[in-house]
């Protein structure tokens, strides 16, 4: 595993309060295989595939996510995330605080032509 690792600020929703600037931590990663073990912890994370394919498990639920696709979880439910098969895989990493998810501001337009 590669970590770039880098910290920032930014905007969030906090469901207590409102919106507060929280630290939110950030990582590009390349993944390659290792040992499943679901585990939970404090936090929310926020998964963006750059390429090769993400395989993830929260509790029950398995998915695999392709470039381009995004996953954003609690972390209190036991979770897993690595490679879907043996390539390795590249992804940005968001972590933020209990209760903290960043905002999105954007979506895709409804035209599509």
């Amino acid at each position: 595993m590669t970590r770039m690792p880098f910290s920032f600020s930014c905007v969030v929703r906090r469901a207590s309060c409102g919106p507060a600037p929280v630290r939110l931590q950030m990582h590009k990663q390349v993944l390659a295989h290792r040992e499943q073990r679901l585990v939970p912890h404090s936090g929310y994370e926020w998964l963006y595939v750059l390429a090769g394919e993400l395989r993830l498990i929260l509790g029950e639920r398995e998915m695999t996510l392709r470039p381009g696709e995004v996953a954003e979880f609690d972390t209190s439910a036991p979770h897993w995330f690595g490679p879907a098969d043996a390539e390795a895989v590249e992804i940005l990493h968001l972590f933020g605080p209990h209760g903290d998810q960043a905002v999105v501001r954007t979506g895709p337009t409804a035209a599509n032509g």
